[in-house]
């Protein structure tokens, strides 16, 4: 639930701090609030005196990294800064393959690995990473795009645009309440399979949004797909650490949240360059046939249609392309996380009972 509803107040104070302050608050913000964290944590958080050495796996954590990295530029800057079968593009894949290859046998030979891969061969807890992935993936993209969709398409202020998130929010923490409790009673993948049932059901009625979609459908939308994404926040860490030892469960509870948080930086690098080519191409295609120059100067200038003042100085004719196109590209981007979800509803199968 914590998780849950950080992800959607978090561009809901973004937002605010945007229109209130300046949009170089959304980052200073950090520093208070890590400040009252690290008061916090050396205040109330207490451990026991007993310690053990362990060793670090630096080649790892370095490896993982420049994977991450190199893969998360690639998918970024291809098709932007330099074409998809350019040397730049074919030296960020190839690094990531490299060091993928060399974090796999990294973590074969370290002591102490950032990832056991023995926890693997456990069927539930196997499911529970890729359902933390895909989940990750696909959740991101609606608390960056619903916002988006809301001020573009309808137009508004930032903030009127995060606040449209608090259905989502309810719901997910609905979902996660449920999930909390009924986990000691029903199998794990009993209730995933309720989850993903509302996720994909949320998420295919999201891929139907339209300029002419009213507030209030896209309200029952959003609680649909909160209560099926808020099932996984607090049932797939308890799946991770399902009859692990004690002194596993630290590890197995860290690999879930790793791959989270995985899914949600490579979800929102690949559905957000997926959103913009798509946003881009029907521009290009609507204006690009009549007036070249027209939609060079749309597609360099689009963060006007954000900002109320300037979007009523937009001509009528190419507001309407913009926001069609706008509506158009979310929309299909939420099609395509239908196959994620897909892929989710298989792995809930492989959860066992």
């Amino acid at each position: 639930a914590t998780f849950g509803a950080s992800s959607v107040l978090g561009p809901l104070l973004g937002a605010f701090i945007t229109d209130t302050i300046s949009w170089h608050w959304g980052f200073y913000v950090n520093v208070p609030i890590g400040i009252v964290s690290l008061f916090l944590i050396l205040k109330f958080y207490k451990e026991t005196k007993q310690s053990t050495k362990l060793k670090i796996d630096w080649l790892g954590a370095f490896s993982l990294i420049t994977a991450v990295v190199s893969l998360m530029f690639g998918l970024e800057l291809g098709g932007k800064e330099f074409e998809w079968n350019s040397w730049q593009s074919y030296a960020l894949f190839g690094i990531f393959i490299v060091f993928s290859i060399v974090f796999l046998w990294a973590e074969t030979k370290a002591s102490e690995p950032i990832i056991s891969f023995w926890m693997f061969k456990n069927r539930l807890f196997a499911s529970s990473q890729v359902l933390a992935f895909l989940y990750g993936a696909t959740f991101v993209g609606l608390t960056i795009f619903i916002p988006i969709f809301v001020q573009a398409v309808y137009g508004g202020s930032a903030t009127n645009a995060g606040f449209i998130l608090m259905p989502m929010l309810l719901g997910s923490v609905a979902g996660s309440a449920f999930a909390g409790i009924t986990q000691t009673k029903i199998s794990y993948q009993k209730i995933m399979a309720i989850s993903v049932v509302f996720y994909a059901i949320g998420m295919a009625l999201m891929s139907t949004i339209s300029p002419e979609t009213s507030r209030i459908l896209l309200t029952l939308y959003m609680v649909l797909v909160g209560l099926g994404v808020g099932f996984s926040f607090s049932l797939l860490p308890s799946a991770s650490m399902h009859k692990m030892e004690y002194r596993h469960r630290g590890s197995a509870n860290s690999t879930n949240s790793f791959f989270r948080s995985l899914g949600l930086a490579l979800g929102i690098t690949i559905f957000g360059s997926l959103q913009t080519k798509l946003l881009t191409s029907e521009i290009q295609n609507k204006l690009g046939s009549t007036d070249q120059a027209a939609a060079t100067k749309t597609i360099d200038n689009l963060q006007t249609v954000f900002q109320p003042e300037q979007r009523e100085m937009i001509p009528p004719t190419i507001l309407e392309v913009i926001v069609n196109a706008m509506s158009n590209s979310i929309s299909a981007t939420f099609l395509w996380s239908l196959i994620p979800i897909t892929i989710a509803i298989v792995a809930v199968y492989f959860m066992g009972n």
